[in-house]
């Protein structure tokens, strides 16, 4: 299927509408790729990743979190690889379809369509462009304003899905999967009280707990933490301000006035519950895992001083970039040590989902300058957390860039590093863009295959492998 109408896009409007960002219009389905090297025969299944693609001009300034989602595809089999990549048909989407234009703005400059549109449509796009996930059989395509809005495993849009209307606000697009439970655990925070709320669906996906937690202001909370016996809340001084919002002003702000809190709530516990840390003011988007000591929790994710990408008129100082840090909570002393594991700048850190919220051994993270508010990244940088040792893939060095690598856990693998990393990697320069799969076990050794795209993937967000036969 091709889109007739594309859309016209100013490529002087804002770098996050070309170059490795610039959106692609048509939707395609291709069998049998080119590939370089051999995919795995355990491979089987469906490697799905989500970013913004803006489909219509904007009508106004871009930020990079507004696009439309659209979710990039590679179904792995027996050695063979076909793409499809497909719109999230979102309500709103639907409603600019129809007119041929634009009827949202966005976190850069927030416009309210015509009550009409409101009436119909509701007054925000629910983009659904930063992760896709599957739980409990369905898969969800997610942003973290909005309920989750589910798709098949050919990308055809259901709808948004509210758990049976048991889901009140939005839903991250960062849920934890317990791997002893199988139970999905996930936050939604607001601009309206209550700030944030915790829930838990289980493992057949209904929705059996939720969790109001006070917090004495609405900031932007991308991330959180699970534990096999706690949840942990980073309460970082990102404020969100909803009248700035709606008069065209700055939707988030970086107020380290404020400073940041953690804090640690036990998983069957409620607001009065949580126990609070204070600390001086950093920022963190994602979290590698955390996991439980006896009273300690522990705590590895990429910090930054501050708020590392801007929001409407505000301009960022001289750019900052999050490192690997940990945090050390002992619930007995009261007390927080934070440390930094390595200087080289990353993000986008994964590990193998069998060992979420237990204790792990390896972590995956995107490397290479400048990163989240420059170019995308264009190495992977495997820890040994145990020992400290790390090993680097550079996926071509000048004009090479990647994203976020997923780890694919070999289903007849024993170790926690026997699988594969799954990676799309661009040449800027060229336009081509590959599938790259990677030995996680021995990142020196070259990629294993590299399945050719048969168009230029932009640089997005997030994704993850859904095995068929998942163990």
């Amino acid at each position: 299927m091709t889109i007739d109408t594309e859309p016209s896009m100013d490529p002087g409007l804002n770098p996050y509408l070309q170059g490795s960002y610039a959106p692609v219009h048509d939707e395609l389905d291709v069998d049998d790729l080119a590939v370089t090297g051999h995919i795995p025969e355990a491979l089987t299944g469906a490697y799905l990743r989500n970013g913004a693609n803006q489909a219509f001009t904007p009508l106004g300034r871009y930020h990079l979190f507004d696009g439309d989602g659209m979710i990039h595809g590679v179904y792995l089999d027996g050695g063979r690889a076909r793409y499809k990549n497909r719109f999230v048909e979102s309500r709103g989407l639907q409603a600019e379809r129809r007119v041929g234009h634009s009827l949202y703005g966005g976190l850069a400059e927030f416009h309210l369509p015509e009550q009409s549109v409101i009436d119909e449509f509701g007054m925000m796009k629910n983009t659904a462009n930063t992760n896709v996930i599957r739980h409990a059989g369905r898969i969800l395509a997610l942003m973290e304003g909005a309920h989750p809005t589910e798709l098949s495993r050919e990308l055809d849009t259901l709808g948004e899905y509210d758990y049976d209307g048991k889901l009140q606000g939005a839903m991250t697009a960062h849920p934890k999967w317990d791997p002893t439970t199988g139970e999905l655990l996930f936050f939604g925070y607001s601009p309206f009280p209550p700030f944030v709320r915790f829930h838990v669906a289980d493992a057949t996906g209904a929705l059996v707990r939720s969790v109001d937690i006070d917090l004495p202001r609405p900031v932007m909370m991308h991330d959180f933490v699970a534990t096999a016996g706690h949840v942990v809340f980073f309460d970082l001084p990102a404020v969100f301000d909803l009248d700035a919002m709606l008069t065209g002003g700055t939707p988030v702000s970086w107020q380290p006035q404020h400073g940041a809190r953690i804090g640690v709530l036990p998983r069957d516990g409620d607001s009065a519950d949580v126990t609070w840390f204070e600390m001086d003011p950093f920022f963190v988007f994602h979290f590698l895992n955390g996991w439980d000591d006896g009273d300690t929790v522990v705590i590895d994710g990429c910090r930054a001083p501050r708020m590392p990408i801007a929001f409407g008129d505000d301009a960022m100082p001289d750019p900052t970039m999050p490192t690997l840090h940990r945090w050390t909570i002992d619930l007995a002393a009261g007390t927080v040590t934070e440390t930094e594991l390595d200087d080289r700048p990353g993000d986008f850190p994964r590990i193998n989902d069998r060992r979420g919220g237990l204790t792990n051994r390896y972590g995956y993270i995107a490397s290479g300058p400048p990163g989240i508010e420059g170019t995308p990244f264009n190495s992977i940088v495997k820890y040994d957390l145990d020992t400290g040792a790390s090993q680097v893939h550079d996926y071509g060095g000048a004009g090479i860039e990647s994203g976020e690598a997923v780890f694919a856990a070999d289903p007849d693998g024993t170790a926690e590093d026997d699988g594969w990393l799954i990676n799309f990697v661009s040449d800027r320069v060229t336009g081509a863009s590959d599938l790259v799969i990677l030995d996680a076990r021995d990142l020196t050794g070259g990629p294993v295959a590299r399945v050719h795209m048969p168009r230029r993937v932009p640089f997005g967000f997030h994704g993850n492998w859904m095995a068929d036969h998942p163990s």
